[in-house]
Formats: structure tokens, sequence, C-alpha cells
């Protein structure tokens, strides 16, 4: 198990989550293009938004994992917490970076006061939905998309 912190992103933390944000992208086969990449970062640091930015960390302090998360307002069940997106660098992976991160969302979910935080995965996520099975119960929910009008 590889010893690991986790803090939120740091602006010295700009080029690595740079990496690792790009990386996700591609996994889910989206090319973040500079527009894309500064437009998230914005908004990891403007107080006027909700999204937030964990940044996983070894010893040495190289960034090894990120979580997206930010609160999410349901008018039936209250303010809870959403995971956008979770990464963690494939050297790192099985080595307890993802419980990690999963643990300092908890601490924030507690500490903000949600009594719960979702997220959603590809279906074919195989490797993922097994750490996610220890953090978290499948919902019966299914996710729509709609493009806006005229797309």
């Amino acid at each position: 198990m590889t010893a690991v912190t986790v803090s939120p992103a740091e602006q010295r933390d700009h080029s690595a989550w740079r990496q690792l944000f790009t990386a996700y992208g591609k996994f889910y086969g989206v090319e973040l293009g500079g527009a894309e990449l500064d437009r998230a970062w914005e908004w990891i640091h403007d107080p006027a938004r909700s999204t937030q930015c964990l940044i996983a960390r070894t010893v040495d302090g190289t960034p090894i994992g990120l979580a997206h998360y930010r609160a999410e307002d349901s008018p039936l069940s209250g303010t809870r917490g959403f995971l956008d997106d979770l990464f963690v660098d494939p050297a790192h992976r099985g080595s307890g970076v993802v419980d990690a991160l999963f643990a300092e969302l908890g601490r924030v979910a507690a500490t903000e006061g949600w009594p719960n935080v979702r997220w959603r995965t590809a279906e074919d996520n195989y490797r993922a939905r097994a750490a996610y099975d220890r953090h978290g119960t499948k919902t019966a929910f299914l996710t729509y998309s709609m493009d806006a009008a005229g797309n």
C-alpha cells in the first residue's frame, strides 16, 4: 500500500493536475484542449462555484490522483455531494489511492453536512466499479442525457 496524503488542489498542482485530468479524459475518449482544462481549473478555484478538487499525493508530494466533487441540490432530498471525476495514475492503481480519496471525500461530506455523495461511472468500467462497490451502494437510477434545443 502506498503512503498517500489527500488535500485540496493548490496552484502548485496545476501542471500535474492537467496531466491527470487529460489522462482521465482520454480514458473516456474525451480530448481536453487548453480551453476546457483552463475552464475546469478556474472552476476549482472560483469561490462562487461549488466545484472542488482533491489531490492524492505520494509522501514526496507528487500528485498521483484527483477527485472533482461539488454540492448537488436536490429538491427531494436536500443538498448532497456529487463526485464528478475520479482518476488515479495507472502506475499507482491498486495501492490504496482511491481508498484515500474516498476517505477524504467522506470527511468532506460529514463536514459539509451532506447525507451522502453520489457518482456515476461507465457500465463497463469494471476495475473502478470494484473499488466503488467498497465505498458505496449502487443505486437503481439510470442516467439519461438530452441535447439542448437546436443541437
